[in-house]
């Protein structure tokens, strides 16, 4: 019944790890909290129930590299190394390694809900995440240089100036500058806090700066590329995320529910609580999940070609990695749904074909081209997936020798856009709205489209 992939330890190790296991109803209860926030105190107090939290986990995962380190050296674990909860050989240099990957993945779990926190107060107003996620991933906050600024900073933002101070660090979406702050009448500002002010992080400002033209003035993005223009739609978002929640309810009874959804796309959902409480061996689960799927593929019109064209994302261990995905804590889910979610107890996987996919496409009056080739690959970073055309059929050019050259435009889909479309549930008439609406406006480049009322479908 393994979900997971790991090369020095047993996949299912992971999820029935103590830590790992304890920390889902602190997942809960940290999501519950940040939706009962309606204060700047009350959101004051959120940060630092989470940042109390996100320090324990890093600390013993800096001490569990430490271990590491030191048994690299043939010398045994310090006295300071975290007590082990997994039953395994202290003397095994695996063992810490595996102690120190689960700490990785509880500090990944816990920045998911700072995400939540990020969407929440910029209004679910996707452009803000868009602007501020374009720079590396930070590092850990545990003994890092400046934090004991950035909190001096937050708390007298909150108490002296009633203002409300979101540290980034605290998240793995908000990648670009210190900490935001809203003070209820300006545009929120996002702040680089030195703890020497006469040292200045010039390149940090720049960024930070054109993060703030890009959203509120329409400059290009962070980055080296001045093409790259967020992308007003001016259309409404449209899912069906009550798919989801019927598919999460069903898994958390059956243990493996699949379900086709409309847009060419079939919904595989397994919960591991449910799958373990009907006692499945490895062989049932796997032909209950090989049969599920299957019906569901065929009932979506996916089935023919699966192994060459299809194409999925799923929820499996991609918790606070993709700083372009909505957070798990966000969904209009019970608490305890997101929770599983982020802890991989539930993983959901979306699948598409390709080639129907933009059958569906052309149904809808789009000149759409699967450009991927057939394979087993992974889908990477950038990688033009569809090619949608677009001519100016009112006018052409006469050429020498009697040809006629009619201008158009082409729109080349990368892999975030069609993840988008897969996990967050787009209805496709939406998402072929949105096409649409981006080939009209004919802007050069590359432009990052946002529907305008997201703020009514997250929570």
């Amino acid at each position: 019944m393994s979900l997971f992939h790991a090369d020095s330890y047993s996949p299912d190790d992971m999820v029935l790890h103590p830590r790992h296991q304890a920390m889902q109803p602190v997942l809960v209860q940290l999501i519950q909290q940040l939706r009962d926030c309606a204060t700047v105190e009350a959101g004051a107090d959120f940060q630092r129930a989470l940042l109390t939290r996100l320090l324990e986990v890093e600390k013993e995962r800096w001490e569990c590299k430490r271990a590491v380190t030191r048994m690299r050296n043939g010398k045994q674990p310090h006295p300071q190394a975290p007590e082990l909860q997994s039953g395994r050989d202290p003397a095994d240099i695996a063992t810490w390694r595996f102690e120190h990957d689960v700490c990785e993945r509880l500090a990944r779990q816990l920045r998911s809900v700072g995400d939540a926190l990020a969407w929440r107060v910029f209004g679910f107003h996707r452009p803000f995440i868009l602007a501020l996620c374009r720079n590396q991933s930070p590092g850990p906050m545990y003994g890092k240089e400046g934090l004991a600024a950035e909190l001096e900073h937050l708390e007298r933002a909150c108490k002296e100036d009633g203002a409300f101070a979101l540290l980034h660090d605290l998240t793995n979406c908000l990648r670009i500058g210190d900490m935001t702050v809203w003070d209820g009448v300006h545009p929120p500002r996002t702040e680089e806090i030195k703890t020497n002010p006469k040292n200045s992080k010039s390149a940090q400002l720049r960024r930070i700066n054109q993060a703030r033209a890009a959203v509120l003035d329409g400059g290009p993005l962070p980055g080296g590329n001045a093409s790259e223009l967020l992308y007003d739609l001016d259309l409404p978002l449209r899912t069906h995320l009550d798919v989801l929640r019927d598919a999460l309810e069903r898994a958390a009874t059956d243990g493996i529910y699949a379900t086709p959804v409309p847009g060419s796309r079939a919904l595989f959902v397994v919960d591991q609580y449910a799958c373990a409480q009907q006692g499945m061996s490895s062989k049932q689960f796997n032909e209950r999940l090989q049969h599920a799927a299957d019906s569901a593929l065929q009932r979506a019109g996916i089935a023919a070609g699966r192994e060459d064209y299809n194409i999925s994302a799923t929820s499996l261990d991609s918790t606070a990695r993709d700083p372009l995905r909505v957070p798990w804590a966000n969904y209009p889910l019970h608490p305890a749904a997101c929770a599983r979610l982020i802890g991989d107890y539930t993983v959901a996987t979306v699948e598409t074909s390709g080639p129907v996919l933009t059958r569906l496409l052309q149904a809808a009056g789009l000149d759409a081209r699967w450009a991927r080739p057939p394979g087993h690959a992974d889908l990477q970073q950038g990688e033009v997936i569809m090619e949608i055309h677009q001519q100016e059929r009112l006018r052409s050019v006469t050429l020498p020798g009697g040809l006629t050259m009619t201008p158009g435009w082409t729109l080349q889909m990368r892999r975030s856009e069609l993840d988008r479309y897969l996990m967050e549930l787009l209805q496709p008439g939406s998402w072929a709205a949105g096409i649409k609406h981006v080939l009209a406006a004919r802007q050069a480049g590359r432009p990052w489209p946002h529907y305008r009322n997201e703020h009514e479908i997250w929570v």
